[in-house]
Order: C-alpha cells, then sequence, then structure tokens
C-alpha cells in the first residue's frame, strides 16, 4: 500500500525526521489557505499522487509549455495560480504512462534554501533477509540513471535485525553522503529515525528524495527531508488501523482494486492474453510461455491455493473487464484447489459475462476428470488442453483465428 507525499512526511515527523512545515489541500482557496499559515515568502506546491517524476511532468490539458507538477510560489495569487492549474487535471511523468493520472489534492510547503541535495532510502533486501539503507550523493536525480551512469555513486548498508541499528550505521551513511561535522551527527540522527519508521509502520520502503542541507541564517546548515515516498507491506496492515485510513482507492488501478476485495493477487498488464492460475511460480511461468509463443499477457491473476467458486468467478469478471484482453488461458494445478471447483467457477463467469472471446483451460490435479467434464458439459466454447505448452500454443492460434 501506498501513501501520499504529504501523509509520508506527515507520518515520519511522528518520529522525529525533520520536515518542512507544509499543508494538505483540496481545493484552490485551501491552498492559499494553506500558504496563508507558513512563514514564507517562498512556498512550494505540489501535486499529489501516486507517481514519481512530477517536477518535470506535464499536464495533458495545459499543453507542453506549462509547467510541471511541483512550482514554486513567491505570492498568494502564484499558489491560487499554481493550484487552479494542476487540480482536476491529468499529470503525465515517466511513471505514470502515458494516461497520466488526475490531481485530486496539493501539498503546499514551505520554501528553503538548498544548499546540497542527496539520496538515502531504506528497503527490504531479499538476499540478505535484512533491511538495506541506500545512499548517494546524487539526490534529486532519478537513482535509475545514477545508477545505469554512476554505480560508484551509490552506496549499501544492511542492518542486521538481530543488532538493530547502532551508531556504525549512522556513521556509514554520513560517510556515505560525504558530510562532517554537525551535518554528519545530523544524517547519522535523521538515518535512524527513519529506521525506526520502517520497523514500526512495517514499511516495505521509505525514499526520501531529496534529502537536502539547507541554509538557515539563523540556526546554521540544518538537513531536512524534501521529499519522501513511503511504501507498506499490505500483509501487515492488520496490525495498522491507522494506516490504512490514508489509503486513497482514487489512486489505485480499478480491476486491481476490485481484485484485492477478494484477496486475489492481480496486477495489470499491457498484452492481450488474460491469465488465471492457481500459485505465483505457475503464474509467471505461464507469461514466459505466452510471451515465447509470440503474444503478451494482459495481466498476473494467481487466484491462490483454496479459492471458492465465488473468487474463481469475481477472478473471470475482473480479467474479462479488460477491453484489451482478446483471449484467455487458465492454468490450474489442483492440490488445495480443486479442479472441479474451478470449472464451476469458469462456467458461471462466462454464462454471467457472456463470453467472447476465446478461452483455453488447462487443469491438472486433484477431480480433474470431474473438472473436465463440468467444462465439456457447459455448452461453453471452451477449448481443452493437455498441458501448459499445449495450452498456450492453443490460446495464440485461437486469438489469431478470431483476429
Amino acid at each position: 500500500m501506498n501513501i501520499h507525499e504529504y501523509q509520508a512526511k506527515e507520518l515520519l515527523a511522528k518520529f522525529g525526521v525533520p520536515v518542512p512545515a507544509g499543508h494538505a489541500a483540496m481545493s484552490v482557496d485551501e491552498a492559499v489557505e494553506a500558504a496563508k499559515q507558513l512563514p514564507g515568502p517562498l512556498y512550494v506546491v505540489k501535486a499529489q499522487i501516486h507517481a514519481g517524476g512530477r517536477g518535470k511532468g506535464k499536464f495533458k490539458e495545459l499543453g507542453p509549455d506549462a509547467k510541471g507538477g511541483v512550482r514554486l510560489a513567491r505570492t498568494l495569487d502564484e499558489v491560487r495560480a499554481a493550484a487552479a492549474d494542476m487540480l482536476g487535471n491529468t499529470l503525465v511523468t515517466v511513471q505514470t504512462g502515458e494516461h497520466g493520472k488526475q490531481v485530486n489534492r496539493l501539498y503546499v510547503t514551505d520554501g528553503v534554501d538548498i544548499a546540497r541535495e542527496f539520496y538515502l532510502a531504506l528497503l527490504v533486501d531479499r538476499a540478505t533477509g535484512r533491511v538495506a539503507m541506500v545512499a548517494s550523493t546524487e539526490g534529486g536525480m532519478d537513482i535509475e540513471t545514477v545508477a545505469h551512469d554512476s554505480p560508484e555513486k551509490i552506496h549499501t548498508m544492511d542492518v542486521d535485525p538481530a543488532t538493530g541499528f547502532m551508531p556504525h550505521h549512522g556513521r556509514a551513511v554520513a560517510n556515505a553522503l560525504g558530510l562532517t561535522g554537525d551535518l554528519a551527527k545530523q544524517a547519522a540522527n535523521v538515518a535512524s529515525k527513519l529506521y525506526d519508521a520502517f520497523l514500526g509502520t512495517d514499511a516495505s520502503q521509505i525514499e526520501i528524495n531529496p534529502l537536502a542541507v539547507t541554509e538557515d541564517a539563523g540556526s546554521g546548515a540544518k538537513l531536512m527531508v524534501l521529499d519522501a515516498k513511503v511504501g507498506f507491506d499490505s500483509n501487515a496492515m492488520f496490525r495498522h488501523k491507522d494506516l490504512m485510513e490514508l489509503r486513497d482507492e482514487t489512486e489505485e488501478d480499478p480491476a486491481e482494486l476490485e481484485a484485492s476485495k477478494y484477496d486475489l493477487a492481480y496486477i495489470k498488464l499491457d498484452g492481450d492474453i488474460g491469465c488465471m492460475v492457481n500459485g505465483a511460480g505457475l503464474a509467471m511461468a505461464t507469461m514466459d510461455i505466452i510471451k515465447l509463443n509470440g503474444m503478451f499477457p494482459a495481466n498476473f491473476l494467481d487466484v491462490g491455493g483454496g479459492a471458492s467458486k465465488e473468487k474463481v468467478t469475481a477472478a473471470f469478471k475482473i480479467i474479462l473487464a479488460d477491453p484489451n484482453v482478446k483471449g484467455i488461458l487458465v492454468n490450474i494445478f489442483g492440490g488445495i484447489m480443486k479442479c472441479d471447483i474451478i470449472a464451476d467457477g469458469i462456467v458461471a463467469a462466462a454464462k454471467e459475462v457472456n463470453l467472447s472471446v476465446p478461452l483455453v483451460v488447462r487443469l491438472e490435479g486433484t477431480n480433474v476428470e470431474k473438472g473436465k467434464e463440468i467444462l465439456a458439459n457447459s455448452g461453453l466454447a471452451i477449448v481443452p488442453a493437455n498441458d501448459l505448452g499445449d495450452a498456450a500454443k492453443k490460446i495464440v492460434a485461437e486469438v489469431k483465428k478470431a483476429a
């Protein structure tokens, strides 16, 4: 589960992480009122969508010469103009794809004088089973670009869960950022607080870009989090009812949102063959073999090992709701999942939505003969397959024949 920048900063501030003052706004008038509550004279108006690259993005409705989704404003009138440009319009960034995302929320923050920018992130290192801290002096840039062009500027440190965050981890972060003296102490403190937030919220990722050195004539150089992206482990959200309240369903794909209601693992892709499989590994293999046969999967969908007839029916309807789907491949190995239950669900869903695309079904495992019998007697144009290779060849052939 992901949250907006303003929510992430409010959350991190509770753990003692330094962030600029700021307020969320849902309307132009609220954005102006938010600016009035800030010291000024510089304000930053930020579009709030679940995607990066907002500053370099473009609004579909405003033309190619318009500014992006992060703008500086020096007066309340400029805040009002920026808010009016953004709210309700569609922001296209490198992460949204060409369709973009509609901006429904803004974040108005206090502007600061930036001396230097860094990158700092925490994530789960699957290879070590530990929390990894990733630091780079190249803040404010796409970390993927830095990794490609200057991999030596990215430093990764693992934290042993048996000891937790230790002073030497803080020193390592400061050293990776090239900081000394008081700023090194601040970097160690920020890293420690971020680690506390990571564990305390069951986060899957905390990305700070940039972590900036700000200049203040009164208090000297300070480290401050100017942008934050936070994602959580969805499997742990039962422990965090407060965090669940931060979920913005308007930012999620409608099909993926519908799938989550039935506890289905669904991810929409750009292909034209819908897949319904039980087991993540088998689902990946199914997608691979579709591509091997010259076409592309329209989705990843794992119905799980113990799905009910209702769950299978819901999964089938979600696949068919995608207008890009030109054929469906069902690949089920019945262990805990019984093939006859899958067959009942397929037949029920196909009849309910008036199936109009080719359907190939490969069943194997518990009650497989009973399942095949249900499909054969359904009166539907279902093409049976003997194995995965046979199934992939048949669905590709059926789609091409129907084209």
